[in-house]
């Protein structure tokens, strides 16, 4: 099973607040951190932080920069080879056109949500998509906030099924949802 062209954004906007007002969410340390060590230690080709605010867009690099070429590369080197996978963009677009100028192909985009949907594929089918065509690139979105805007799923090329714990209880936190999804696609 390989990762090699399998990629993740975290979704900074569009995505819903608790009001299902469409909003921009704040950039976290700790998901910068965290998810790029997954990424890493799963393999993945590129590990995007998407949000069109600017300032937060330099906050991640400035941290990024830190542990590549600052005091932080030396001090710490697996942090700086996790944070090497890390790319910001404004968009969600702009990632999968990135995506696309490095691999010659469209990646098939891969959405994920809290809320069961009728077209969703299982955890074991997306393996068999992914098994199936190597050189394909996926790119898998990860919503922030209260998730992704539904207009993200309706333009996705896959929505994968939610993480159901053994309660009816659903609200993960980013960084633990996604290393479930990893796990059970390249574990």
């Amino acid at each position: 099973m390989t990762s090699a062209n399998f990629s993740i954004a975290l979704v900074h906007f569009p995505v819903y607040d608790k009001n299902k007002d469409v909003v921009a969410t704040a950039v976290t340390n700790l998901d910068i951190h965290d998810i790029a060590r997954l990424s890493r230690t799963y393999g993945l080709s590129r590990y995007y932080i998407v949000t069109p605010v600017e300032e937060q867009r330099k906050l991640v690099e400035k941290i990024r920069t830190h542990w590549l070429e600052g005091w932080g590369s030396t001090y710490n080197p697996k942090r700086k080879m996790a944070l090497e996978l890390l790319q910001t963009e404004s968009r969600v677009e702009d990632a999968a056109a990135d995506i696309e100028t490095r691999t010659g192909k469209r990646p098939k985009i891969v959405v994920t949500g809290a809320a069961g949907r009728p077209n969703s594929v299982t955890f074991a089918e997306m393996r068999k998509l992914i098994e199936a065509d190597p050189e394909q690139p996926f790119l898998l979105l990860l919503g922030t906030g209260w998730g992704l805007i539904e207009q993200v799923f309706d333009r996705s090329d896959l929505v994968l099924e939610p993480i159901k714990g053994g309660s009816d209880y659903n609200h993960l936190s980013v960084r633990s949802a996604a290393s479930i999804m990893l796990d059970r696609l390249f574990g």
